[in-house]
């Protein structure tokens, strides 16, 4: 690997894959500031002003000297003393700016394949702010003109991947990014462009408009000539703006976290990870499998990510990556361990196997998993596990690839059935502490304080967390004394030796230490984030645990994690480590009331229930609303502006709120247990988390039962039903419809009873049962026009028809789906693809051929505004049935090759396979 140095974050140098010690912070940054202008010579007079901007000390050349010549001994490159100042040989590909500038440069004059990976690759350079901590007027510049660079660098990838037709996975990136950027017109018209080729013609319309009126009213212009034109061409329908669907690439997943700033030691550990390397083993050897053992807080994630880093060039085919929760803490069983279902839904997630494609169960999710691996050279790092049967079913089959994980307890069946190598970690013998601190303060504030050194790592007593956490202490106060730091630890008592298998109590008094230190209000939102679900919180949601607002709580975050009692994660996501989790709410029981404790929990749960509703309004605007009591004071909802953003929020909370869920039961806000099931119902549902799905209602089917409610009670039971649906049990769901029916039955409740037969429906047309299911779309059209349920009727008019095309009655379907359509028509937000695809194939069986090829063209048009792929490639498959019929052979393939398009790219292959056939049929029978 040899030496390499970074600028785009924290100055770093690394020789060989590991960290070099380069002092102090002052001397980091004079090595940062010759890296900037490598094998340039940066005058003395220059390099002053870089370092110590307009307040230079008395002696700043010696000073400058002196780093200098410590930089010298550290470093195996040449700094050469030039006449008036100094210039740092190196190779450029070395230094990763140079680097990010050589690939952004490179890529705007290749094809768009080579561009993708290398801008890419560009933007892998950054790990954070330029310079990170040199507050000078020239690093202020310099990060300036460097994100600039990089802001160009994410527009030019934008561009290559809408070339490349990759408009629906780079939408939600582009969307966030021209939120932060409204007046750039480059990124909005790549946004726009995104949009109309994602089917959402009137969204990109109306963002023309909100950008022509901020330009108007911000710099009073109009939009630029090439806006203009785009907007124009969207009016238009200018066939060049749209691209032919293709086969979707899949992602090399990157999914491991960030390493660890600075470390130290493990060299032993290191090296038995290195010879247990999966590229490295004899070939006919079975998977490797590594686990890293140890108590909590000795470092076993730090060791884990540090050696994936320096190993990632034997990882070509990516890395996976997953947090199972085996030790996370919290309340009771709120933050229960990660289940495998969860965890290898994720990774089908990451290796791009869209939701159409992901097989019911767990087993057959699993093999799926083992066979895309198969043959790759990967990593899959399962961090925090809890015991050996959580493990095993995310074990990849292919000895091409390796495995290391990383939990408290030995994991004897892992390393007896599965020849798992077990590396246990104890803690850091004293020059590797030291080291470790030393990478934290400076050598230079260690080498003038021996004797507190010596105490501060005798308390700390190896253990890398106790450590960070003095450091960080210590860290902000550059003028505090380290003999201080060490009489104040020393007063909690010294920690005890970690052999008695929980650290708690032997890091009670670091915490301890470290919470004091806290302002008042720093130091109740961290006891308060003991009782939060988990197993992360953003900023509103923190403010509303808190009852105070975002700008507040913001600053109150800010100082928590500079104690190194909270951890930033994510840009605006925070998460505690699980011990320290463990003693905020420790720290909540013993300092705060029952009532307090109480409504800070009451807080949370409205916060994600409200926010949640906001959302799934948005995503599902035609669903009849439950009733909700207001938020509690303090409580300060979010509100998504759109559809992008309410999916994005989903997305992002599901593990809270599925958590939320269970705290809830466990804590007796039964009704907040089943109405944050039903906020993210739909969601769990259409994005085929089945199994979270049947989860949250279970739990909230109890809770609906203790709260006596039949009304409650019926609507958990049909959500049940709908999940055990699609996980294919039956008998289950049949019961809960039932059940639901007699509840309904007994409520009077006729818009209730329609939807149960519907649902009746839904459970009976795959198995062929369409009289049945005929009888039941029936009832619920009775059951609705009585009601007045106008969204209903239109879905169960459109299921009647449906049901008589299955039976042969297309005369019938007809009658039934236009009359859908006419109720559909009066109702905003109402979907009406699935009506125009039933009268359309109606029409087909009929042998109305124009009728059908008119419907089913509705149909996609339909389904492509909404957007809904599903029934997109269904009504594509049957308008090349009507071309064909009608003898249209041409218009015929190309409606079946848009169709077998997003079956591929949705992984697809049976229903792929039927349009293969009708093409190779129309080529031999013309």
């Amino acid at each position: 690997m040899g030496l390499r140095f970074s600028v785009l974050g924290p100055v770093e140098a690394h020789e060989n894959g590991r960290s070099v010690d380069l002092g102090s912070p002052r001397q980091r940054y004079v090595l940062g500031a010759l890296l900037t202008d490598a094998n340039r010579v940066v005058g003395t007079e220059e390099l002053t002003a870089r370092i110590w901007g307009d307040n230079p000390p008395l002696r700043a050349v010696p000073t400058l000297q002196s780093y200098v010549s410590r930089l010298r001994s550290a470093l195996s490159c040449e700094i050469q003393r030039r006449p008036g100042g100094y210039s740092l040989v190196v190779d450029e590909d070395a230094v990763d700016v140079h680097r990010f500038r050589r690939l952004s440069a490179s890529a705007r004059s290749t094809d768009d394949e080579t561009a993708a990976a290398r801008l890419a690759e560009a933007l892998r350079c950054w790990r954070g702010p330029v310079l990170a901590g040199l507050d000078t007027p020239w690093a202020a510049r310099t990060r300036d003109a460097l994100s600039a660079e990089r802001f160009a660098a994410e527009l030019d990838l934008y561009d290559v991947q809408l070339r490349r037709g990759e408009h629906t996975s780079v939408l939600a990136e582009l969307t966030a990014r021209a939120e932060e950027h409204p007046l750039d017109e480059r990124l909005a018209h790549q946004l726009l462009l995104a949009l109309y080729r994602s089917g959402r013609q009137a969204e990109a319309l109306q963002r023309y408009e909100d950008v022509r009126l901020r330009l108007a009213d911000e710099l009073g212009a109009d939009p630029g000539p090439a806006l203009q034109r785009l907007h124009r061409q969207m009016l238009d329908a200018t066939p060049s703006l749209d691209v032919r669907p293709r086969a979707r690439e899949l992602p090399v997943p990157r999914q491991l976290p960030a390493p660890p700033p600075v470390f130290s030691g493990r060299s032993a550990e290191l090296a038995a990870l290195d010879e247990a390397l999966a590229p490295l083993r004899p070939a006919g050897r079975p998977v490797a499998i590594s686990a890293v053992g140890g108590s909590g807080g000795i470092g076993k994630t730090a060791l884990a990510l540090h050696w994936a880093y320096r190993n990632l060039e034997h990882f070509p085919d990516g890395q996976l990556y997953a947090n199972l929760r085996g030790f996370d803490g919290g309340i009771g069983d709120a933050a229960e361990p990660l289940p495998a279902e969860a965890v290898v839904r994720s990774f089908l997630d990451g290796l791009g196997v869209e939701v159409e494609a992901i097989p019911h169960g767990l087993d057959a999710q699993a093999a799926l998993y083992r066979s895309l691996v198969a043959g790759k050279r990967m990593l899959v790092l399962l961090d925090n596990a809890r015991d050996t049967d959580q493990v095993v079913p995310l074990l990849p089959g292919s000895p091409s690839c390796t495995v290391l994980l990383t939990s408290r307890r030995q994991l004897g069946g892992l390393v007896a059935v599965h020849g798992a190598r077990p590396i246990t970690l104890d803690v850091l013998p004293e020059p590797d502490a030291r080291t470790l601190l030393a990478g934290h303060l400076g050598r230079e504030r260690l080498d003038a304080e021996p004797d507190a050194v010596a105490a501060v790592l005798k308390a700390c007593a190896g253990l890398p967390l106790a450590l960070s956490i003095v450091a960080a202490r210590a860290g902000t106060r550059p003028g505090f004394p380290l003999s201080a730091v060490a009489a104040e630890l020393q007063d909690e008592g010294r920690l005890d030796a970690l052999d008695a298998g929980d650290p708690r109590a032997d890091l009670r008094s670091v915490f301890s230490w470290s919470y004091r230190t806290l302002r008042p209000e720093a130091a109740r939102l961290f006891r308060l984030l003991g009782l939060h679900p988990g197993p992360d919180i953003g900023l509103p949601a923190a403010a509303s645990l808190a009852g105070v607002g975002v700008r507040e709580v913001r600053a109150l975050l800010a100082e928590l994690v500079r104690a190194s009692l909270l951890t930033e994660h994510r840009p605006g996501r925070f998460t505690l480590h699980d011990l320290l989790r463990e003693y905020a709410a420790e720290r909540s029981g013993a300092d705060d009331t029952d009532a307090e404790r109480h409504a800070a929990v009451r807080r949370a749960l409205d916060h994600y229930l409200h926010t949640g509703i906001a959302a799934s309004s948005i995503i599902t605007p035609t669903r009849k609303r439950i009733d909700v009591a207001p938020p509690a004071d303090g409580v300060s909802p979010e509100a998504p502006a759109d559809l992008s953003r309410a999916r994005a929020w989903f997305a992002t909370e599901r593990p809270v709120v599925l958590a939320a869920i269970r705290l809830a039961a466990q804590l007796g806000f039964d009704t907040h247990c089943w109405q944050l099931e039903w906020t993210i119902g739909e969601f769990l549902d259409r994005h085929a988390h089945w199994h979270d799905y049947a989860d949250a209602c279970a739990t909230a089917l109890a809770a609906a039962q203790r709260l006596g409610s039949p009304a409650v009670e019926a609507i958990v039971l049909r959500a049940f039903a709908r999940a055990c649906t699609r996980l294919g049990a039956f008998s289950d769901a049949y019961a809960h419809l039932e059940r639901a029916l007699e509840l309904y039955r007994q409520l009077g409740d006729r818009a209730g009873q329609a939807a149960v037969h519907i649902g009746f429906g839904r459970l009976l047309e795959p198995h062929g049962r369409h009289t049945e299911a005929l009888t039941h779309a029936e009832q619920a059209l009775e059951l609705a026009r009585a009601d007045g349920d106008r969204v209903g009727e239109a879905y169960a008019l459109n299921g009647v028809g449906w049901c008589h095309a299955q039976l042969g009655n297309y005369a019938e379907t007809l009658t039934h789906a236009t009359a859908a359509l006419r109720v559909a028509g009066g109702i905003e937000g109402c979907p009406t693809a699935g009506m125009w695809h039933t009268l359309g194939y109606a029409h087909l069986r009929l042998g109305k051929r124009a009728e059908a090829i008119e419907c089913l063209r509705r149909s996609v048009a339909a389904s492509r505004a909404t957007p809904d792929v599903n029934v997109e490639a269904l009504a594509l498959s049957r308008l090349g049935d009507a071309h064909r019929a009608a003898g249209d052979l041409d218009a015929a393939r190309a409606s079946w090759q848009e169709a077998l398009a997003i079956h591929r790219a949705r992984g697809r292959p049976r229903a792929a396979e039927k349009i293969e056939r009708k093409l190779a049929d129309a080529m031999q029978n013309p």
